[in-house]
């Protein structure tokens, strides 16, 4: 029997009543799955994430979902400046798969240690993944999650989250259709 981390019945939502960027829009996301929600800039992709979230509230309709955790497109944004990394992730997360995962993520533990504008772009979205993962979430929201690393690495980033499908449900924002097609269940356009 497959276990829901995600339901959305018949979401409308827009910023003004006049253009509506969601309307009657449901999907449902089990554990084991990974959809990718696929559209250019301003369709609402990253909406829909504040939606899920609770940081937005739909006009009607209703969204359900399992503990949730999210790697945004933009590390710097997700990482207080004056604590250390480690500090924020230990202050959300357990460190019980630290060691496994910091391998896993090609980062050095000596790089948790200092402040995020001491890292690089890419091992600071390495750190930003690191920390939802610990998280132990049933429902992944990845938006645009690899965007700021090197090919190589966000083949082995991506291919490091895919063998954790079998603990939660992953939904994935991204405008790279070839990414979608290559690790999406299914592709939702919008």
């Amino acid at each position: 029997m497959k276990h829901n981390v995600l339901e959305i019945k018949n979401l409308t939502f827009g910023y003004s009543k006049e253009k509506l960027l969601f309307e009657n829009f449901s999907l449902t996301l089990c554990k084991g799955e990974l959809k990718a929600i696929v559209g250019e800039s301003g369709a609402g992709k990253s909406t829909l994430f504040e939606l899920i979230l609770g940081n937005l509230q739909a006009r009607y309709g209703s969204i359900k979902t399992a503990r949730v955790s999210e790697i945004f497109q933009d590390p710097y944004s997700s990482f207080h400046p004056s604590y250390t990394l480690l500090h924020q992730i230990e202050d959300v997360a357990s460190l019980d798969n630290l060691e496994r995962l910091v391998t896993t993520m090609n980062l050095e533990y000596e790089l948790l240690l200092k402040l995020p504008h001491e890292l690089s772009g890419g091992q600071l979205q390495r750190a930003s993944i690191l920390r939802a993962m610990l998280m132990q979430p049933q429902l992944l929201l990845l938006d645009e999650p690899t965007s700021a690393l090197d090919n190589v690495i966000q083949l082995e980033v991506m291919k490091m989250l895919i063998k954790n499908l079998d603990s939660m449900g992953m939904l994935l924002i991204t405008h790279d259709m070839d990414l979608a097609s290559w690790c999406a269940d299914e592709i939702i356009p919008i």
